[in-house]
């Protein structure tokens, strides 16, 4: 996870561009995300936030296990 990421309070509100800074990506995505209901968001008047929580959550759920040797010998890789 990026350093900057765990230096944010747990239930800061983050903007679109603070979230694609962490992400590394560009504003398209987190907004993407928000269009497809694939992240929890708070809309604030017009403004749509993501939680940190919300944030280092998704994060978590992506990481994906590195394969081992006897993974991959005995057939358990997808």
């Amino acid at each position: 996870m990026n350093a900057q990421a765990n230096s944010v309070p747990p239930d800061r509100l983050l903007t679109l561009s603070d979230v694609a800074a962490i992400l590394g990506t560009s504003e398209r995505f987190p907004r993407r995300l928000i269009a497809e209901r694939r992240i929890e968001f708070v809309r604030v008047g017009r403004h749509v936030r993501i939680r940190a929580s919300v944030l280092r959550d998704f994060i978590s759920s992506g990481v994906v296990a590195p394969i081992t040797a006897r993974d991959y010998k005995q057939g358990e890789v997808a």
